[in-house]
């Protein structure tokens, strides 16, 4: 009998695969390298997954695992015809007999944190978006739209206020603040920079990277900065307005945080966790646990709706020969 099932979270930077029995027993790990196919080459990024694979299929028959989900961000990429088959070359090669289904790092997340089908995740991390669940569908979005239109709340949009408010600190002559410095030396190599040096070595710096600022920011309000403790309350406003452009009024359905910034930034999370006290008091909100293992659990879960196979006529319990 197929009762075992495979998640797999494949990421920019790792690949991590987990087997599992349907009720969630663990079976096997594996870990790789980054199999996000677009962070990657499409060979590359199947030649991690497939060594991931190996350390969780080790001492186990892959024909038992009857259900298989896939998770990782920017799912879209996966139907890239060269991808799709550089991806079935490793799950052939694993020995895999279960259709191979690729699903989004939200739906993912959710699973993760809740056995609840129906419900709202809530992502920050570099990037920062909600999203309304309904079992492995996403059926509302918001924000998610990327660090130049978007993303509030985020990593970056934390970094990125931070250097503003240090190149603004650093023009104008106010005092500097405990964040200033942090930034200032993080970024220029010198807490009295100049403004123009200081803006210098933000550009050239390649923009995506001002999300490791946002680190600064945690440690400077924990030391009593007010201007750094209002970046990240206004964080927290956006994320919990993004949580409501998908989530209704009154709604009970749990609510599961996700992501680097609500995991790492305290005053982020508790600032975000008492909006969503607030707003939705009858709702549970937790927090997202291994990624991998939210997919085994999207993968019992279809193993359970799949109809059992049929049942062999009298006398013909067994194959001849």
């Amino acid at each position: 009998m197929n009762d075992l099932v495979l998640g797999l979270d494949v990421g920019g930077t790792s690949s991590r695969a987990v087997v599992t029995t349907a009720g969630g027993e663990i079976v096997g790990r594996g870990v790789a390298g980054g199999g996000n196919p677009l962070a990657v080459p499409p060979e590359l990024a199947a030649a991690e997954v497939a060594r991931a694979l190996r350390g969780a299929l080790a001492g186990t028959d892959p024909a038992l695992v009857g259900a298989a989900v896939l998770g990782l961000a920017g799912v879209s990429g996966f139907d890239d015809r060269d991808t799709a088959a550089a991806f079935q070359r490793a799950w052939d090669a694993a020995g895999l007999r279960c259709p191979m289904r690729a699903v989004g790092d939200a739906q993912v997340a959710f699973a993760s944190g809740t056995d609840e089908p129906l419900g709202t995740v809530l992502i920050a991390g570099t990037g920062a978006a909600a999203a309304r669940i309904d079992g492995d569908r996403i059926t509302r979005v918001g924000d998610g739209l990327g660090w130049l239109l978007g993303d509030r709340g985020s990593g970056f949009w934390i970094g990125r206020r931070a250097a503003a408010d240090t190149a603004a600190r650093l023009q104008s002559g106010h005092p500097s603040a405990v964040l200033t410095g942090l930034v200032a030396r993080a970024v220029h190599g010198a807490a009295d920079a100049t403004a123009d040096a200081f803006a210098a070595a933000v550009h050239r710096r390649p923009p995506r990277t001002l999300d490791r600022l946002a680190p600064l920011v945690t440690e400077a309000a924990l030391a009593g900065d007010g201007h750094a403790a209002a970046i990240l309350d206004e964080a927290a406003g956006h994320l919990a307005a993004a949580v409501a452009s998908v989530r209704e009024p009154g709604e009970t359905d749990p609510i599961v945080l996700s992501g680097s910034v609500l995991r790492h930034c305290g005053p982020v999370r508790e600032g975000v966790r008492a909006r969503l006290a607030e707003a939705w008091p009858g709702a549970a909100v937790t927090e997202a646990g291994p990624a991998e293992l939210g997919a085994a659990r999207l993968a019992a879960q279809s193993l359970a709706r799949s109809p059992p196979p049929p049942e062999a006529p009298p006398g013909r319990a067994h194959s001849p020969g």
